[in-house]
């Protein structure tokens, strides 16, 4: 690409790549994302549907919570 930078797509193929040519580093990061989270792969495996509920579940915690304990 001309202006640098990348679609979406090519980064996360150039990920996938990467993460095919270095299993070590594949470990590594599947520890540490294990310890960490995140949140690209939540929303990835959630989908569109899921996301939004996530997102509605946040918003009426937070509003349940500022009700109760104000």
């Amino acid at each position: 690409m001309s202006n640098g930078k990348e679609s979406p797509q090519r980064r996360e193929r150039l990920r996938q790549e990467e993460l095919k040519d270095n299993p070590t580093g594949n470990m590594n990061d599947a520890y540490n994302r294990s310890q960490n989270g995140s949140l690209v792969d939540l929303v990835g495996g959630l989908g569109w549907r899921g996301t939004g509920i996530l997102i509605l579940v946040l918003i009426f915690g937070f509003i349940i919570f500022s009700i109760f304990f104000r």
